[in-house]
């Protein structure tokens, strides 16, 4: 029996994200027809689980139809846990949330583990992190600091540098007293990211930031014409990528790095006029790849966007978590 879920559907069904065709593409993929309920939790479905022969697979319509799976409610884990008697977790994109389906429901399993994927998504993380290869570089962008503020705090003790991009960027400058335009800002984190870099100060962390960028008025007009220094960056223009000088920096930096953690787009990707700095940093990755660095990728956005871009299969690990990893 298989249970997962789509989107955000906040407790009602929604036909735009019923696992149907998830369901329908599995049969193909596995060659025989399978089971589906509606319902995860009705007696119609947990007989069917119950009635299940050798070979026969059933998949539950998504949890997240009723908001106890996110609420992670014990009555809910408990009718879950009546599908089966072993439980296995392999969700590792969801295993940073405390729901029902992967938290609550293993009170109720004698027997529960994880399956080869977390298993291969430990391995790496756990693996490559805990005593990277010198020097050990890590990469975070993405739009705010409020989300990356463990993911920093977690590595400033052990890389020796962080390098810092998208628009999250900006925050750290204004931080440092610098000339932002008028680039995204998050007011209430500059106190958090002085903190940051002090504390990297203090432990030797080669922290660096973009030096010149993509401006534009606006996230759907177009580029204005050329690269633009930091402090250069007009008032009515907010800075939306980095440019071919913080590209040439940042190349420096990880030419020289052996193991590299990259979390986080450069700039706003989706739009081709600023996908060029996180395209071209995939690529400076695929040829350190070639010369025995390792690169990891904390899934999400930079996932998305290596895929994008047909460079996913170059990184030698690609998670498939993104808050998770």
């Amino acid at each position: 029996t298989i249970m997962s879920h789509l989107g955000r559907p906040n407790g009602s069904p929604s036909k735009k994200l019923s696992l149907m065709p998830v369901g329908e593409e599995l049969a193909k993929l596995l060659e025989i027809p399978i089971k589906f309920s509606e319902d995860c939790i009705s007696s119609d479905a947990i007989d069917t689980s119950l009635g299940l022969k050798p070979g026969e697979v059933h998949l539950l319509e998504n949890l997240r139809f009723y908001s106890e799976e996110v609420a992670n409610d014990k009555k809910f884990s408990r009718s879950l846990s009546r599908h089966g008697h072993i439980y296995i977790n392999d969700a590792f994109g969801t295993s940073h949330r405390s729901h029902a389906s992967n938290v609550g429901v293993t009170s109720f399993f004698k027997h529960a583990g994880i399956g080869w994927l977390m298993h291969k998504e430990l391995n790496f993380l756990k693996g490559l992190m805990e005593k990277p290869k010198r020097d050990f570089t890590v990469i975070v962008g993405g739009a705010k600091v409020s989300t990356k503020i463990q993911l920093l705090d977690n590595f400033i003790h052990k890389a020796n540098n962080i390098i810092i991009g998208g628009g999250m960027a900006f925050t750290f400058m204004k931080a440092m007293g610098k000339n932002i335009g008028g680039s995204l800002l998050e007011e209430s984190m500059v106190p958090v990211a002085l903190k940051l870099i002090n504390k990297a100060r203090m432990k030797n962390v080669n922290l660096v930031l973009p030096i010149d960028v993509v401006c534009s008025r606006t996230v759907d007009s177009q580029p204005i014409e050329g690269f633009f220094a930091i402090e250069n960056i007009p008032k009515n223009a907010m800075g939306l990528d980095i440019g071919i000088e913080t590209l040439k920096l940042f190349k420096s930096i990880l030419s020289s790095s052996k193991t590299i953690l990259w979390n986080g787009p450069m700039g706003v990707f989706e739009n081709k006029s600023f996908s060029k700095g996180t395209e071209e940093l995939g690529k400076i990755l695929s040829k350190i790849i070639l010369e025995g660095a390792k690169v990891i990728v904390g899934g999400g956005d930079t996932a998305a966007a290596l895929e994008l871009f047909g460079l996913h299969r170059n990184m030698t690990h690609v998670s498939t978590g993104g808050g998770a990893s």
